[in-house]
């Protein structure tokens, strides 16, 4: 029993009174808190333990990779930069002068000159203008080959060779590659300056037909010109996506280390070819941009993909892959068992009446008469341009369907 004063009322004396109090549960509330408290520090310390071993982890991981990229970049960067500048190893065709195109010359941003040649159709109406890219090494006349029968139907034809191709002049200290850099880009944009600058240009727009490299350097630039309209490619190709899986397989030449090979992940070769790019791009003075960031940028413009089955430089899993990146419409045709650069050899007839359909639907939209439409008589021409002179057969001539 506990002793309890009450409290006093004025001018009275203080009174004890005894009544029971149960000590027992403030006794055990107090442990319980304390237990409590206890379990709530152990928690806390085992939560702060686990993020500690997790950091340690992650930071092992992070000084394994760095250590492992010093590694690489001290045992294989000259390796891979070397291969990087090989040229490839095939014929790149080239084509011969001829009369009835009219021989251009045009500046670049940067005050070069570079030299192409413009087709113009005789048809009776002409149905529009197509920029065409050439592939790595070949020259403005190869444009020929592919174009013949798109100016006997009524495509007027644009060809230029870049900077260090062919007649063009080049920037010193500058070797084209293979690779695409921002310096065929600027070219690109300098070969539509021309086109819209011509007396006889298109208003509506232009099409766009390239090779290869020449595809893929065209592709880059106009992702930021709507006055390409749609695009036919043969043979694209990206410089990462490209690198990566030749990248994977020259370790395996070079080491012997088979546990690495199987080690690194697919974004830490993506990571080195970047470092190797840039590189080989401060050597040069230029940059490689990035193709998969502008087949985005395409649509809603038509696109045609074309690629070789047997393409064994670039793999049709390659081209799938970048056709995957670019939006509708568009278009994949793999040509079975070509080769890089050689659809138009293998599929003969079909290539030809593909892409001019293909033309024909997303360039030629206009009708046949009719506000924004100019016959061919009243199209103006610049003065020194001289007609085409096609052969008898208005699709495809005899001289080209005998090559089957």
């Amino acid at each position: 029993m506990l002793s309890v004063e009450n409290i006093p009322s004025r001018g009275s004396e203080p009174r004890k009174t005894n009544f029971p109090v149960k000590t027992g549960l403030c006794k055990a509330g107090k442990e319980g808190e304390t237990t409590d408290l206890h379990q709530g520090e152990a928690s806390v310390f085992w939560v702060w333990l686990a993020l500690g071993i997790l950091g340690g982890a992650f930071f092992l991981f992070v000084l394994a990779l760095v250590v492992l990229y010093f590694y690489l970049a001290i045992r294989f960067m000259h390796f891979l930069v070397r291969v990087f500048q090989e040229k490839p190893l095939f014929i790149v065709p080239r084509g011969q002068p001829i009369t009835d195109a009219e021989d251009v010359t045009f500046p670049t941003d940067d005050g070069l000159h570079l030299r192409g040649c413009y087709l113009s159709s005789k048809a009776e109406r002409r149905r529009g203008v197509i920029l065409f890219g050439l592939e790595f090494g070949s020259n403005r006349w190869a444009c020929v080959e592919y174009c013949r029968f798109l100016v006997e139907n009524g495509f007027d034809v644009f060809a230029f060779e870049s900077r260090g191709q062919g007649e063009s002049e080049t920037r010193t200290g500058y070797e084209p590659l293979q690779w695409v850099t921002d310096f065929e880009v600027s070219d690109v944009r300098a070969a539509l300056r021309y086109l819209r600058s011509r007396s006889d240009a298109d208003p509506k727009g232009i099409g766009f037909f390239g090779i290869s490299k020449g595809g893929s350097a065209a592709l880059l630039a106009a992702a930021t010109e709507d006055y390409v309209r749609c695009f036919v490619t043969d043979g694209i190709f990206a410089t990462r996506t490209t690198m990566v899986p030749y990248m994977q397989k020259w370790i395996a030449i070079v080491s012997d280390r088979y546990w690495l090979q199987k080690a690194i992940p697919r974004w830490f070769y993506a990571l080195f070819a970047r470092r190797a790019l840039w590189l080989l791009g401060s050597k040069s003075g230029c940059r490689y941009p990035h193709l998969e960031r502008a087949l985005p940028r395409l649509a809603p413009r038509p696109l045609l993909m074309i690629h070789g089955g047997g393409d064994t430089y670039i793999k049709p899993e390659m081209a799938k892959d970048l056709f995957a990146r670019a939006r509708e419409p568009k278009e994949l045709w793999i040509v079975e068992g070509a080769k890089h650069n050689q659809a138009l050899q293998a599929a003969g007839d079909a290539y030809r009446q593909r892409v001019l359909a293909f033309f024909q639907k997303h360039l030629d939209s206009v009708p046949e008469s009719g506000p924004g439409l100019l016959a061919r008589d009243h199209i103006p021409r610049q003065d020194h341009a001289q007609g085409w002179t096609a052969p008898s057969r208005p699709a495809v001539p005899e001289s080209i369907a005998k090559e089957r």
